[in-house]
């Protein structure tokens, strides 16, 4: 997939954990390791918001675009 998620470099780099971030985002643990991991097909701007706001980022940070390589 094109669009990688960098939702572990911001995690590393706060020293915060999944579930500490999922809490504060108000998402389940569950979803927010779908949407780290990649596998999420959609995100809301309501939760990138909330979770920009909590990791203190841009949305950028946190989503980047790389060609399949095709």
């Amino acid at each position: 997939m094109p669009i990688v998620v960098d939702i572990d470099v911001m995690l590393a780099r706060r020293k915060m954990t999944v579930g500490t971030l999922a809490e504060q985002v108000g998402i389940t643990p569950a979803n927010l390791a779908v949407l780290k991991n990649g596998r999420a097909k959609a995100v809301r701007f309501t939760t990138l918001e909330a979770l920009c706001d909590v990791l203190e980022c841009q949305p950028g940070d946190l989503l980047r675009w790389e060609p399949d390589g095709s």
